[in-house]
């Protein structure tokens, strides 16, 4: 087994990545410098970020915005019954005093609500994926540039000291160049498998149905469709948006990557078989062409609700002279190329096998094994500092943009080129056939 040596991730890695020295350097213009925030959409995701908004301090929940009273009702119960709430998300966007937005909403209204609210003067924190198809990517684009907003999408690996470590060591050409990288996310739990509550008091009269509809094909009410939205292609993205999207943002950021630019996806549904119309199990394959950072490589996701080890996430990077696997920590696995390649000669002449002998000792000669030559083989693990909470990093650098104004890593540009390939796996297992995207332009070809 080899020796593994443990580093924690310091200061240097957390700057590098523009997170943990937060606390220090981003303070309120003023003494009464709170940034207002609206929750839009108040389920689970949802609410886990305005939490984390607040937990960076300087922020203040006003307002909330959900289809199902019964969520309004636990807003008021966790932020205060001063709470401005609406059914409507428009009527929070008409507030002077909301300076910024969450959107949790499901997928299908993530493009039309983000651009509304840039239209609206504020400031916008999407859940992912940023678009749930990828021909919406480009107005969201053109609305941040147009209003001139700070944009984040959701994915909060771009924000992770883990992974800015991984991209470091990546870049400093520790493991040489890579040439495969394997994505995976198993989960056999139920609640994993999106198998969430559904209250049972909903109903028509507690519930706007034809809010939550929007631009969905339209549906008779059925609480299991808004409860566990994210099994219904009408509403949702499946497995690839809700975490091949993730799988994209960590990597594409640790490479300096644009994205793909050939795509195929297959699978199936094996065992949740609940009423969903996405698949539980799905293998993706992935080519990234040549950069002047990087040789081509590929890439393959998986994902797997079906069984496992209970859950687990992580990453393979594959180089030329060893393996950097990312998951909660960083571990480096150095396995320089072979030296002496040996020889394949036992079909030749005599003659023939000590010529080709010869020549091969010329270039490699014998060296003799000594007791000094033998090495213990290492592995280097980097550690975060214990209860390391990249989501809470990725809402401080959201604040700080804001009251900065200085742009973030996931904004639209880069919340398309991951949300793109994503809802594209889609495509591509839906008509069974493989789709060529162009990563620069974030265009379908052919």
């Amino acid at each position: 087994m080899p020796h593994s040596r443990r580093h924690f991730i310091g200061s240097a890695a957390a700057a590098a990545a523009g997170v943990s020295s937060f606390a220090q350097t981003a303070k309120p213009k003023s003494a009464n410098d709170t940034i207002q925030i609206a929750l839009i959409g108040a389920g689970g995701m949802g609410t886990a970020d305005a939490q984390s908004s607040l937990a960076v301090g300087g922020t203040k929940i006003v307002a909330v915005a959900d289809i199902y009273d019964g969520r309004i009702a636990r807003a008021k119960e966790r932020w205060g019954n001063d709470l401005f709430a609406s059914r409507d998300y428009r009527e929070v966007l008409a507030r002077k005093d909301v300076d910024a937005v969450i959107i949790g909403t499901p997928d299908h209204w993530h493009q039309k609500i983000s651009i509304d609210a840039m239209d609206a003067g504020k400031d916008v924190y999407c859940e992912k994926p940023m678009v749930q198809k990828v021909e919406q990517g480009k107005a969201v684009i053109e609305a941040q540039a147009r209003n001139k907003r700070i944009f984040q999408v959701g994915s909060q690996r771009v924000s992770s000291i883990i992974y800015q470590k991984a991209k470091d060591l990546i870049k400093a050409g520790t493991i040489g160049e890579v040439n495969l990288i394997e994505a995976w996310w198993d989960r056999n739990s139920a609640i994993g498998a999106w198998q969430y509550s559904i209250p049972p008091d909903a109903s028509p009269e507690n519930i706007d149905w034809d809010k939550f509809i929007g631009s969905a094909p339209k549906h008779p009410f059925e609480p299991i469709r808004l409860f566990r939205w994210r099994n219904y292609k009408d509403y949702g993205t499946g497995v690839c948006g809700d975490l091949f999207v993730h799988l994209f943002s960590g990597m594409h950021h640790i490479l300096e990557t644009n994205g793909p630019n050939r795509i195929f996806s297959t699978g199936g549904l094996r065992f949740w078989n609940d009423g969903r119309d996405v698949p539980d199990i799905m293998v993706g394959l992935y080519d990234y062409p040549a950069t002047a950072k990087h040789p081509a490589f590929n890439l393959s996701l998986r994902v797997n609700f079906v069984s496992g080890n209970g859950g687990s996430s992580g990453f393979r990077f594959v180089g030329s002279e060893g393996i950097i696997m990312v998951d909660d920590a960083v571990t480096v696995m150095r396995a320089p190329r072979e030296v002496d390649p040996g020889t394949t000669i036992g079909t030749f002449s005599e003659k023939i096998r000590e010529e080709v002998t010869r020549q091969h000792r010329a270039k490699y000669p014998v060296v003799r094994p000594n007791a000094d030559s033998m090495r213990a083989r290492e592995e280097d693990k980097y550690m975060p500092p214990p209860g390391y909470n990249d989501h809470l990093d990725h809402h401080r650098n959201f604040i700080e943009a804001i009251r900065s104004r200085k742009p973030v890593i996931e904004d639209a540009t880069f919340g398309l080129r991951a949300a793109g390939p994503a809802v594209l796996s889609n495509v591509s297992y839906d008509q069974k056939k493989t789709i060529e995207w162009d990563p620069q332009t974030m265009t379908v070809k052919g």
